[in-house]
């Protein structure tokens, strides 16, 4: 089996009270504690106090940490987590919880911990990990975490800046010498031009600022009709942001042959702006002149949208709620627009006009995007992140 350097380095190192790895996507910072992590139980076996793993949530932690050990060291010795929220991990019973609402680990409250393994700490609620510092307290209790990095003013940077017993590594992607080449460089071109490239590649904790997508260029990005109606496919998308008094957004995607997806055309009406609230009938109406007698393979409509959603349903549209994590499909749509995989008519002005005021609110701690002048920046990242980030969508074609 082969180590990094610095995965050897804190397999060594790592005895202090809290021991931390924070870095880079892909940098090796999880893969020494699939050998740790039965290193730590089996010094803790038999003495006083819980064994906890802990994640965002109790998914996460099977994905990430269950089943890798299971793939390395076998079902025998690493069980999966059972309804109690319990695993048995080399002959250790160990909680496994889930650490984004305080709430799920309110059974920990009055508990001494023994030793607790704490993955993607940045998206635990900061209330779970005040509770973890006063749980772990035996002279021997321990920890063991990693994380990606986030915004300087995170509340676990300040922890990592503290004056607590803590050993720290932080890991660049190019701590990894097991990642091809080749790869590095596909993850530098996704990332390029934007806060990510820092925190996933360089490892650092810097706050996003300026324009969210600063890789827009329109000399590459906006693309006319005539120069890829040669590549189109009979493949259409329609995403959706909704308003009542905001703005409603339908943008109609079309598939290339080459991969790539051009934003043919939109529609944009705000009812604050035309002193005049559309129902949700008359939407659906201008979607059916908009789509023109197209077929389209689904709308991808913004889950918050229910009386809308509705409505399109007894018109027999095949909807798809929108997956709306913000700031993962801010990512993808970013890592989209840097391998120039998507194209945008000049036709579509006002989701061009939005490139250039959608802001992160740099008066915030955490990463907050400006609620204005983004309801085709919503609509582009429902659909960049619900069908194009490889998850399946079914393939039966609809006509409004």
């Amino acid at each position: 089996m082969s180590f990094s350097p610095m995965q050897k380095e804190y397999f060594k190192n790592a005895t202090h009270r809290w021991n931390v790895k924070s870095g880079a996507t892909r940098s090796g910072k999880t893969y020494m504690d699939y050998f740790l992590i039965p290193k730590r139980l089996r010094a803790v076996s038999g003495k006083d106090g819980l064994s906890v793993l802990m994640g965002n949530t109790r998914g996460t932690l099977t994905r990430n940490i269950i089943e890798p050990l299971q793939n390395i060291w076998g079902t025998r010795l690493v069980s999966s987590i059972r309804s109690d929220n319990t695993a048995v991990l080399f002959g250790e019973k160990v909680f496994c919880l889930g650490a984004d609402k305080v709430t799920q680990v309110d059974r920990l409250r009055g508990s001494s911990i023994k030793y607790c393994y704490g993955d993607e700490v940045v998206t635990w609620n900061e209330e779970v990990f005040t509770m973890l510092k006063s749980r772990l307290d035996k002279p021997y209790s321990m920890f063991d975490g990693t994380c990606n990095p986030e915004g300087r003013n995170h509340w676990f940077k300040a922890f990592l800046d503290s004056k607590a017993d803590i050993y720290r590594q932080d890991y660049t992607i190019y701590d990894n010498p097991f990642l091809s080449p080749e790869f590095v460089s596909a993850l530098e071109t996704e990332y390029a031009g934007t806060v990510y490239f820092d925190r996933y590649i360089k490892g650092l904790w810097v706050n996003a600022e300026g324009l969210v997508y600063s890789m827009f260029r329109e000399d590459v990005h906006i693309v006319a009709r005539e120069q890829v109606e040669r590549l189109f496919l009979p493949v259409y998308y329609v995403s959706c942001d909704y308003g009542t008094l905001n703005a409603t957004v339908f943008l109609l995607w079309h598939k290339l042959s080459d991969g790539r997806w051009y934003l043919e055309k939109e529609y944009y009406y705000s009812g604050r702006k035309e002193i005049r609230n559309k129902t949700d009938s008359e939407y659906a109406d201008d979607l059916e002149r908009f789509l023109g007698g197209n077929d389209v393979m689904a709308m991808i409509v913004d889950p918050s949208a229910a009386s809308f959603i509705a409505e399109l349903k007894k018109r027999n549209v095949r909807v798809l709620k929108a997956r709306n994590d913000v700031l993962d499909g801010i990512r993808y749509t970013a890592s989209l627009l840097n391998q120039d995989r998507i194209l945008i008519s000049p036709s579509c002005k006002e989701t061009i006009n939005e490139f250039s005021c959608y802001r992160w609110d740099e008066s915030k701690l955490e990463d907050t995007v400006i609620k204005d002048n983004d309801h085709c920046m919503d609509a582009m990242r429902y659909f960049a992140y619900t069908v194009l980030d490889k998850r399946k969508v079914g393939t039966r074609k609809i006509t409004l």
